[in-house]
Formats: C-alpha cells, structure tokens, sequence
C-alpha cells in the first residue's frame, strides 16, 4: 500500500467515526430555511419550483444554512442545484422526492459545483423507473435513446451523502463526476435484478471517493468505477443482487485517464453475476492504465464469477474479441476471499495479449462449488499470478477456451 493510499485509509476510518456523532445538517446550520416557507408545500403536490427558491436563498448565504424537506411523498420533474455556494449547505430530506414516470434526458437531481455539502436524512429518491426500463436497450445497442439518471454529484468537495435511499432509477442511481473528497455513508439503493442499467453508484475522473456502510442492491454493477477514478475506498459494503463490484469497462473512448489506488475492504457480495471484477473492452484504439487495485476480506454467497479479470469484455457482440485490449493491468491484489460460487470456474484471469498483466497477486482464496457441472476451477491466460496462502480453487488449474 503507498504512502497516499495509506493516508487516505487513515483519513477514511477517521471520517466514518465522525460521521458516527455528526448531526443532521439541520441542526448544525446557522440559519434553516424550511420548505413550507416557499408556497403550500403539502403531500402529492410538485415542490420543484419551491426547491430551486429555497436553493437559491440558502446558497447565497453568508452563514452555513440547511434546506428542510419534511416528511410525505412530493413530486419533483427536475432539480438542478448549483454552486459555488457562500458556506457550507445541508440539504435535508425527510420524506420521498418522486421523479415523472415518463421523464426523458440525462439528468433528474443534481447536485453541481459545491463545496461542503451534506445530503442527509432518512429520505428517499424515488426515480419511478419500472415503467422506463422495458424501454431501456442500452444494454444491447451502443446508440440508444438515454434515460435520466437519479442523482448527479457534478464537481463537489469536502462533502457527506449519508443515510438516503435511492429507489427504482431509470438509469443510474447515483454518478459521480470530477469530484474531490465526497463520503457515502450508510446508503441504501434498491431496484429489481431485471432493470437494466441501473448501476447503483459510478464514479469517474473524480480523488478521494469512499462508499461506506452501505447495501446495494439492483440491476447492473453495485459500484462501477470509470476512467480517472483514483483513492477510492469501499468498505462494508453488502452487494446484491447485481453485477458485483466492478472497475470499468475501460478501453472504448479515446483519452481515458488512469485507474489507480482502489481498495475494496470487508464487503458481502450476495447472489450476484459477479464479485469484484476489472473489465476492459477489446477491439478499440483507445489506451490505458489501470494499477495499485487491492480486494481484500471479501465474502462471495452463491456468485456466478467470484474472481474476474476480463479484458475481452464485450457485451451483446458489439466488438470484436479478436483484436486485443489496450489497457494495461499491474499490481492488482486479491486476497482472503471465501464463500460459494454459482458455476465451477471460480476465479478468471482473462488478461490482453498485447498487454499482459503484471504483479497480479492471489492468496487465501476459499471458495466452494456444490453444483453439478464439474469440480471447481480456474482460468488464466496472459498473466503469472503471484500465489500464496490457500488455494481453492488452485489458481490457473483449467485452460481458457475463447468464446
């Protein structure tokens, strides 16, 4: 571990005992501007022009300042909520923002430029996506029409998610872009295991991201982490359903910025297509690095590849696995992982033959097959493990068959 992971590690366990004792942002403001200040703010009605008043007056504050939703189901069509802001700004949901069940874009509620920020409360964004996901085939086709993603944090700093939920997203739940120091803590995300695209959260070109204490369960990957996302820790962690914890895909833009320094620590991946996973596509020009990546204390129930290296990550056909992955994968660590796997071949190790993968490290692995369809094994190809500890399966113990 490197001198700025282990910083970041030690400013992480400092900041969850904190977050332990930190009061709503309510009670910490100087100055509260409560909802029902800015029109008659009752259950079922639309509070979208109420929120961008009340925005509008706490962030132009000179002292620290909370906006308060109170409790009930209240509709919301979009909620753009920009900095920079005077102070800090707590946004205090206490009841359920519900999304238009048609609404079309990128874009729900989102959070943009700002700087201490705390999103807090027992509340819920309800993004209402059942009736859009039979129309979501971005799954399948590369030029798809786009469905809005619930929760937007664009460019924010030194700020606090905690304690929200984020429910039935038509796309997304929750992306971070170009953000700095940003804390989820004690989270819950939910959609069905047949939505599609509905990442609970992904993070791209943004430093210093930790994800908490938090249960994810929905329709794609738990967490995803794209290009340029560095010193990311996610620790107790309860993934499932899902598609696991996953770095990429990377490889299919041109000027993709690094991977480097991800720690994912102590979670539970349930029922779930995939554990921890570093995917990158093949077939296209773009080039890049993905380093320093260590899954640690990880318990697998019933997943169907507990271990995966995949750089011939191509779904529904849309490339060829022909021509090989330009990303380069180093210094990735999987260790003390246990628990049962869905199919026999527990952990691959699919690595580019134009780049193969360097100081890829595997030990205590103890995983258990109880299925019908042979005795437990592994796949590798283009890489030289480095083994220690307990082997089961036996690392690289069956041949890769390209598919």
């Amino acid at each position: 571990m490197s001198t700025i992971q282990l910083s970041f590690w030690i400013a992480t366990i400092l900041m969850l005992l904190l977050l332990d004792f930190t009061v709503d942002a309510q009670s910490s403001a100087d100055v509260v501007f409560p909802l029902k200040r800015y029109g008659n703010i009752v259950p079922g009605t639309d509070i979208t022009k109420a929120l961008a008043n009340a925005w509008k007056d706490a962030c132009t504050s000179n002292r620290s300042s909370a906006i308060v939703i109170p409790g009930g189901i209240f509709n919301v069509k979009e909620g753009i909520f920009k900095g920079p802001c005077n102070s800090p700004i707590g946004f205090q949901l206490g009841g359920t923002l519900q999304a238009p069940k048609s609404l079309l874009g990128n874009n729900w509620i989102t959070f943009e430029r700002i700087d201490r920020l705390t999103l807090s409360g027992e509340g819920v964004f309800d993004g209402q996506g059942k009736a859009a996901w039979k129309k979501n085939d971005c799954h399948k086709r590369i030029n798809c029409a786009q469905l809005p993603i619930s929760l937007r944090f664009n460019f924010i700093t030194n700020s606090i998610v905690k304690r929200i939920t984020s429910l039935d997203s038509k796309n997304f739940h929750i992306n971070v872009l170009g953000c700095n120091n940003l804390t989820f803590h004690n989270i819950s995300i939910t959609a069905l295991e047949n939505s599609p695209n509905t990442d609970g959260i992904h993070i791209g070109r943004s430093n210093r991201i930790a994800i908490t204490m938090s249960k994810i369960a929905t329709g794609d990957d738990c967490i995803s982490l794209g290009d340029g996302s560095k010193q990311i820790n996610i620790t107790n962690v309860t993934c499932g359903p899902g598609h696991g914890i996953s770095i990429g895909s990377l490889g299919r833009y041109t000027n993709e910025e690094p991977v480097e320094g991800v720690i994912v620590n102590n979670c539970t991946i349930i029922n779930t297509t995939n554990g921890v996973r570093i995917k990158t596509w093949p077939a296209f020009a773009a080039s890049g690095t993905a380093t320093n990546m260590q899954f640690l204390d990880i318990i697998m129930v019933n997943v169907s590849n507990p271990i995966l290296i995949d750089q011939e990550y191509c779904p529904w056909n849309q490339c060829n696995r022909k021509i090989p992955s330009k990303i380069k994968i180093s210094k990735v660590s999987f260790k003390n992982i246990r628990g049962s796997c869905a199919t026999p071949v527990a952990i691959k190790l699919i690595c580019s033959r134009h780049l193969p993968c360097d100081e890829v490290k595997v030990g205590d692995i103890d995983l258990t097959y109880n299925g019908i369809k042979g005795p437990i094994t592994s796949q590798c190809t283009n890489v030289r493990p480095i083994i220690s500890g307990k082997q089961n399966p036996k690392i690289c113990s069956s041949p890769y068959v390209v598919p």
